[in-house]
């Protein structure tokens, strides 16, 4: 379904920090869980082997291209090998695995291929979301498992630190139980498959499912690859009635139920920002909480869980 929104202002600070995907045989970048998987025919401790590291919120894209770096393919190999991996993924993910590439550090040994790998982080994802405190979550918040990945795929792009990781998965949540649209940013960069300082409003009247702006609901699939603390956000989120959210500076992240008191706020992130954008002072690679609109959102009486269509 879709809803025009009104004109609204760009109000969103940085993710949390630069994305890395990175294949090494020692030292790895990039925030992960270790994940205890050997390369097929080898012994612990008889090589070194090398790792591929997924941080939290990569997106699929980036992992194709990750493993194809690492396993010296042509670009676009793992991206056409996803059809012949044997992933057990969820029907809703119609074959599409955004969401359960787990974040972790894979073993490649010789004998990898894109199929073995894509494998190893659907099983590690299955093996974590498949597990009692997931489905119990999911369930109390009137949500199937594959929801609420989606749900922790914003919060895992959304949320500025860990700390408000809690807090962004209640607005989210509570935009969804008012009928709200989320107007979110991040699904419109993923969407143009980006990750930009700034959505302007002509971007949020683009047509696409993942156009939160325009549509209800939560997006068709998750944006990105959540890791832990995004998923114990979205099965555990903050007690409150929080709708609206901006980080007017580094560590400083205000919520708020208030219209009136979000627009201050959103004022505060303006100054400082067109301060620090004078010529002796370039502004920052930094991007705000969610985007909201410019004037109250509109409540539609529409199933808060569908997605769109």
């Amino acid at each position: 379904m879709q809803t025009k929104t009104p004109p609204r202002r760009t109000t969103r600070l940085t993710r949390r920090g630069r994305i890395a995907l990175v294949v090494t045989g020692a030292v790895l970048a990039g925030t992960a869980v270790a994940v205890p998987l050997l390369g097929r025919g080898e012994e612990a401790g008889t090589t070194r082997t090398r790792t591929l590291v997924i941080p939290e919120g990569a997106r699929a894209s980036q992992v194709y291209d990750a493993v194809d770096k690492a396993l010296a393919l042509p670009a676009g190999t793992t991206r056409k090998s996803v059809g012949k991996a044997t992933l057990k993924l969820p029907n809703e993910a119609q074959g599409n695995p955004e969401g359960y590439l787990y974040p972790a550090t894979y073993p490649i040994d010789e004998k990898a291929t894109p199929q073995s790998l894509l494998q190893f982080m659907v099983d590690a994802a299955n093996k974590k979301y498949n597990g009692a405190p997931v489905a119990a979550g999911a369930q109390h918040n009137a949500m199937n498992v594959y929801q609420t990945v989606t749900v922790a795929s914003i919060v895992q792009a959304e949320a500025a630190t860990k700390a408000d990781m809690g807090k962004v998965a209640r607005v989210v949540l509570n935009r969804l139980q008012r009928g709200m649209p989320l107007q979110m940013d991040s699904t419109i960069d993923y969407a143009l498959n980006r990750r930009s300082a700034r959505v302007s409003p002509d971007e949020t009247r683009i047509e696409s499912p993942y156009n939160s702006y325009q549509r209800m609901g939560l997006p068709p699939t998750p944006i990105d690859n959540p890791g832990e603390d995004a998923m114990r956000a979205a099965i555990n989120p903050e007690p409150g009635d929080w709708l609206y959210f901006v980080t007017v500076k580094p560590g400083d992240t205000r919520f708020t139920t208030d219209y009136a008191e979000h627009q201050r706020n959103v004022a505060e992130f303006d100054a400082l920002q067109q301060g620090k954008a004078r010529p002796s002072s370039p502004a920052p690679a930094q991007r705000s909480s969610p985007g909201v609109p410019a004037q109250q959102p509109p409540r539609l009486p529409q199933s808060p869980l569908q997605s769109p269509q």
